[in-house]
């Protein structure tokens, strides 16, 4: 990770909001409504979540939940799905585990 990933990261994880999203999209089955709703059977979003049910947990307004989840995008935490009109939402494990690997051997 460069320094300029590393400050985006620690940026987008300084919210306490984009915090508890990440980590109500560990367990997005426990934390959300079932998902898929406006997808076909052959389209998988493993993981995913709509984001109106991610601004609807949140209770803040489209456009700052939008905002939250472009940062915590642009930082690398999170992957996006778009199918339609409607965008999902996962974390990108792979992003996280690097995170956790430079806190463990660099901080």
């Amino acid at each position: 990770m460069d320094n300029l990933n590393v400050l985006d990261v620690f940026k987008a994880l300084s919210n306490e909001t984009r915090l508890n999203i990440l980590k109500w999209l560990r367990e997005p089955e426990k934390n959300f409504p079932a998902q898929q709703a406006h997808l076909p059977k052959e389209v998988s979003i493993k993981g995913g979540v709509c984001v109106g049910d991610i601004q609807e947990k949140v209770n803040l307004s489209q456009s700052t939940v939008s905002h939250y989840l472009s940062l915590m995008q642009k930082a690398g935490l999170l992957e996006a799905v778009r199918y339609g009109q409607w965008t999902y939402y996962r974390r990108n494990e792979e992003t996280l585990a690097k995170v956790a690997k430079f806190i463990n051997e660099e901080i």
